[in-house]
């Protein structure tokens, strides 16, 4: 039986070269690493095609391109086989809209409002602009409306099987409405026999358009009776092709461009410019991904039409745990974890065991996770960055601020770039879902006589300051208001957003803050419209997490480069660090209040591999010598740099983050894939950037000059003097990443938390962002390594450390203490050690203990002083001692004092180190110095 908390869990991308059947193949190998349960990505129907599963178009079916039902029954018994759980990325946010495949949105589509599916979509219909009725803006045409129809991309066509019309835009089709059938078979009929009366098949289809005229319009229970009567009659099908010709639009054809724009008009759609989405778009999205469109699963129909086959799925106890993608998207995530919990409860009957549940959710700093029943805590942002950031040399930030600054000009302060970047997404990818904020808080105002004087205008800034100053995510306020801790946070956001306030408007965020936290439906406020006051406040929190994802981590981040390693998911670019006292309080508290989230340090959102982001924690240690390479590559390079129409390509801002990008991801063996790889990062973080090009409005001519100029630097035969000096430097951090990283993993194993592997990081992961991440993994290799290294020859691995051996080993190691001592780490202690000598601060120490079973943890940190030039594996020479008086194990044998063990003594191998020990004292809390100085310096080294 699996176990109901798992000890590890391993990540996989299903697609359809991986399947049920490879993940199959590999579970034998995942239970000797030590894995407890498989975590897989999103597995229901998707789009044809899809690489990563999150297009979903139907949650009530397996994949069939993953194998469907029989291939996932394989995998299940393979998985119950080995005691194996089964984790499911579910996906309650959105589905995959546009193109043929979505029934629901067809449906939608087809019947606007009156579908059964429109509640289940977030759509504003009554808010497109030069309509009289309401409807969906589809932004799916790649030219505008007119083009597109006038060029005939735009094809009206019959179904003969389903007996319905569709307009088609290529591979996108478009449902028309059936109370428009009567008009269209009058027109076809005309078109197809100037003397309807003597055809049989004319008459017919006339008798059947007269039943279904004027006010007689087909409803939604009669329209498959009118399907059927045109589909029984294979002469009315011919009549109907042959008089679709008078909507067949095209050059030099105005009256059919003009019938088929006049039947368009009257759809429960609007057909648009795909650009069109960042103004007028009507529909909740996934972020700015327009073919993703927001479910609204507060709507108790639509929540259990998409969780039905996931309940049979842990009714069958084929799963053990869901991971909830994007919870911050949702209208209230408190009341859909309820609901969850209350579906998890029915399906597994009387079962007592808790079920693995978690949320993908990013934290700000200082954020506590809110209570979300049954939730176990998050996929592990928060810790990933934690861990980078106890690892980090804080010493050596203010000479690599100051490296930033020289290299970019650009001041090493965050919070100008953020702001800059939080416009420009304002202003373009989310201006849509900011103008119906904006004017539904218009509406809200206009609705009572003491606010109806707040321009439109003046609110629309007003409302702007407040986003622009709202600093983390998003708030939980549910329907009866905001918890003291989002009304706190509330208030600060209006106070800052006041202190930028130049207009003449009193009162205006005073009026702005009661909206926001539902005080104006209160009753003693006169405020009509409370349901449009509570639709504004709950869906502004929907709003607000995309935001700051595309401003952040999709914006600043591809900005701000001082260094790179912080430019993580949740993470803050601006760190100057954390001290191991504050790394000692964050677990401390998280194994007393959710030592069950996951600890993750990479994952398929992540943007560089976990070890190239241990590489790039070199740098602030060897400051002075990066500053000097830095200087030297630009100068070696700048014969490859274009400066053309007053714009240098690359940018000095990018030309910096390339050299960081470049060490992160070196290959032991430079080739052309490398190149084409870097080549694909470069182009997307350039967009990202929104500066000299963005995914809206590339920009050819800086491409093209972006991707010669690495060309050029990654070819031998034209800077062989700029490949040897920087694989030189290389194989410095190299040495130094390995060793960050294999503290790194150490770290994530035994600290609070259930430690998560991304698929292949077993060996050294340099990938870059996704799609590189998410490349084929050769399972085969990791599977005969680790066969190999059963029992593992430490010095050997250590004198061929490049090849990854050594990580795989050491995971399996750490793994392997977890299965022995599986009550220690799911629900022990943390207890910080002291540790003494000059060399302190470069020592992260620690015990995990329950009743009298501990296990010690010792990592190195910071090691750039103790190695020798990348020549050796430093650990001898750092001076330090842990005090372990209140543990007995085996390190009493080590010719030491038992109260103090030097370093020297348990880095036999790397400094790295974990042993049992029995509990001889009961462990006093964290020592009250290394409290205050916690408190003191908080997130600061």
């Amino acid at each position: 039986m699996p176990r109901p908390i798992p000890l590890a869990t391993y990540r996989v991308q299903l697609t359809s070269e991986f399947n049920f059947d490879e993940a199959a193949k590999i579970v034998p190998y995942l239970k000797q690493l030590g894995i407890t349960h498989l975590y897989a990505s999103p597995f229901l129907k998707a789009r044809s095609g899809s690489t990563h599963g999150y297009d979903i178009i139907d949650h009530n079916a397996l994949n069939p391109e993953l194998g469907g039902e029989d291939a996932f029954n394989r995998l299940s018994a393979a998985l119950k086989a080995n005691d194996l759980g089964l984790i499911l990325d579910f996906v309650p946010n959105h589905m995959g809209v546009h193109f043929a495949d979505n029934a629901w949105w067809l449906d939608v589509l087809e019947w606007g409002p009156a579908s059964p599916h429109a509640a289940s979509f977030d759509i504003d219909w009554d808010t497109l602009p030069y309509r009289v009725k309401g409807g969906v803006l589809l932004p799916i045409l790649g030219s505008s409306y007119g083009e597109a129809l006038e060029q005939g991309q735009i094809e009206l066509r019959f179904d003969p099987q389903e007996s319905s019309f569709s307009a088609w835009y290529y591979e996108h089709q478009l449902p028309i409405a059936p109370e428009r059938y009567s008009e269209m078979l009058r027109v076809i009929v005309a078109e197809a026999d100037g003397s309807p009366a003597t055809t049989e098949a004319g008459q017919k289809i006339l008798d059947l358009a007269a039943r279904y005229t004027g006010l007689h319009r087909p409803s939604r229970s009669e329209a498959p009776q009118l399907k059927a009567a045109l589909a029984s009659d294979p002469a009315v099908h011919s009549m109907i092709e042959r008089g679709l010709n008078a909507y067949r639009a095209g050059p030099d054809r105005d009256t059919q461009t003009k019938a088929l724009h006049s039947l368009l008009e009257r759809q429960h759609y609007r057909l648009a410019h795909w650009r069109l989405a960042t103004s007028e778009i009507n529909y909740r999205r996934f972020f700015d991904v327009n073919s993703l469109a927001g479910l609204r699963v507060e709507d108790q129909k639509t929540f259990d039409g998409i969780h039905g086959l996931v309940k049979r799925l842990i009714a069958e106890d084929k799963l053990q745990g869901l991971r909830l993608d994007h919870i911050d998207g949702l209208r209230d995530p408190v009341q859909y974890c309820q609901r969850l919990t209350r579906l998890i409860r029915e399906a597994r009957g009387h079962s007592r065991q808790p079920f693995y549940l978690l949320i993908e959710k990013i934290l700000g700093e200082h954020e506590k996770l809110p209570s979300l029943q049954g939730v176990h805590g998050t996929t592990g942002y928060e810790w990933l960055n934690a861990i980078t950031q106890v690892l980090l040399d804080s010493h050596g930030m203010d000479h690599l601020d100051e490296v930033w600054r020289q290299a970019s000009n650009i001041p090493p302060r965050l919070a100008p770039v953020l702001e800059e970047s939080k416009r420009r997404v304002l202003e373009t990818l989310l201006a849509s879902e900011f103008t119906v904020l904006s004017r539904l808080l218009a509406r809200i105002a206009g609705g009572h006589y003491s606010t109806r004087d707040f321009s439109a205008d003046s609110l629309r800034q007003a409302f702007e300051l407040y986003v622009m100053h709202f600093p983390v995510y998003r708030t939980y306020m549910t329907a009866t208001g905001p918890s003291t801790t989002d009304r706190e946070l509330i208030n600060r956001t209006i106070e800052r957003a006041r202190e930028d306030w130049f207009g003449a408007d009193e009162g205006i965020f005073d009026f702005l803050r009661d909206a926001l936290t539902l005080d104006l439906t209160k009753a003693d406020r006169v405020a009509p419209g409370k349901p449009r006051i509570r639709r504004f406040g709950l869906k502004l929190q929907q709003f607000t997490g995309p935001m700051m994802a595309k401003s952040l981590e999709d914006t600043a981040f591809y900005r701000f480069h001082r260094l790179l390693a912080l430019n993580e998911v949740g993470g803050d670019a601006a760190a100057q660090g954390l001290s191991v006292d504050a790394f000692h309080v964050m677990m401390g508290e998280r194994a007393h209040t959710r030592p069950h989230g996951m600890t993750a340090t990479a994952t398929h959102d992540t943007k560089r591999g976990e070890d190239a982001r241990t590489r790039l924690l070199a740098l602030p240690e060897l400051a002075d010598e990066w500053a000097s390479m830095v200087g030297r590559w630009k100068a070696m390079n700048a014969r490859h740099v274009t400066s053309d129409r007053d714009m240098r390509s690359p940018s000095l801002a990018f030309e910096y983050m390339l050299y960081q990008a470049l060490i992160g991801a070196w290959p032991d063996v430079l080739d052309n894939s490398f190149v084409d790889r870097m080549k694909a990062y470069a182009i997307k973080a350039a967009r990202e950037a929104k500066l000299e090009t963005s995914w809206l409005n590339p920009n050819a001519h800086y491409e093209t000059a972006l991707e010669r100029f690495i060309e050029a630097i990654l070819d031998r035969s034209r800077s062989a003097e700029f490949i040897e000096s920087i694989k030189a430097f290389i194989h410095r951090t190299s040495l130094l990443g390995a060793l960050n990283s294999l503290s790194q993993i150490t770290l994530k194993a035994m600290m609070p938390g259930v430690p998560d592997f991304y698929q292949g990081t077993e060996f050294w992961d340099f990938s870059l962002v996704d799609p590189d991440n998410r490349r084929p993994v050769d399972f085969a290799a990791r599977q005969a390594a680790l066969t190999a290294i059963e029992n593992p020859n430490w010095e050997s691995l250590i004198q061929n450390w490049s090849d990854g051996r050594i990580k795989l080993a050491w995971t399996r190691a750490l793994l392997m203490m977890r299965h022995a001592l599986q009550d220690v780490f799911t629900d022990g202690d943390y207890d910080p050690i002291a540790v003494s000598g000059p060399d302190k601060e470069h020592v992260i120490a620690f015990a995990r203990r329950s009743k009298s079973d501990a296990v010690i943890v010792a990592v190195g940190r910071r090691l750039a002083k103790f190695s020798d030039h990348g020549r050796a594996w430093p650990y001898e020479s750092i001076d330090a001692t842990l005090d372990l008086s209140n543990y007995a194990g085996d390190f009493e044998t080590a010719n030491v004092s038992k109260a103090a063990i030097p370093c020297r003594a348990l880095f036999t191998r790397f400094p790295a180190a974990i042993l049992r020990a029995k509990v001889v004292r009961s462990s006093a809390k964290m020592p009250s110095p290394m409290r205050k100085a916690a408190r003191e310096h908080g997130r600061t080294a």
